[in-house]
């Protein structure tokens, strides 16, 4: 996969910055061992994206526990779209409603999407959601407007209390 030349980002409190001509990609980073479980990302997503009821583009399961030193230890596992290099959805996809950005953005286009569930049932990581009522498909898009706006995604801008999560991005000259 090829990308286009772009701007190189820094991130800081609120934001990121431009530099110098590069090349990027984005993901979210996150630190399953740092999360406390309290899902303030899903409250700032659902907020930012309004999705239907029943519908997250980020979700925080509890694991456990397990028993370390005498006492309890949960894991939090955080369920988003890790926008992988090669989509199993975007290969999945019957109606080719599926696309990586030269950001490495997966993303879906809705009036392509038929809503058959093919790329629910082929994401690995369970990153795909479907709107029950409607059968509209849904998945993490690193709040792209906002990343154009400058932004940092909603989830990965200071919310997090554990401090968890975090934009990452690959830059090359």
């Amino acid at each position: 996969m090829k990308f286009r030349p772009a701007n190189k980002y820094h991130q800081f409190t609120g934001g990121i910055y431009l530099e110098e001509k590069a090349v990027r990609r984005f993901s979210l980073c996150i630190d399953e061992e740092a999360c406390w479980g309290c899902r303030t990302c899903e409250v700032v997503c659902k907020q930012e994206k309004d999705t239907p009821a029943g519908v997250r583009l980020i979700a925080v399961t509890e694991e456990g526990p397990e028993w370390r030193g005498g006492k309890p230890h949960f894991i939090y596992r955080v369920r988003v779209c890790r926008q992988c290099e090669e989509p199993a959805c975007l290969e999945a996809c019957p109606t080719e409603a599926f696309s990586v950005l030269d950001t490495g953005i997966v993303t879906i286009d809705s009036e392509l999407c038929t809503g058959c569930g093919a790329c629910v049932e082929a994401c690995p990581y369970g990153a795909v959601a479907v709107d029950a009522d409607t059968g509209e498909v849904f998945k993490c898009d690193l709040c792209r407007e906002r990343l154009d706006q400058g932004l940092l995604p909603a989830c990965a801008d200071n919310v997090c209390p554990a401090h968890c999560i975090h934009l990452d991005f690959t830059a090359s000259e």
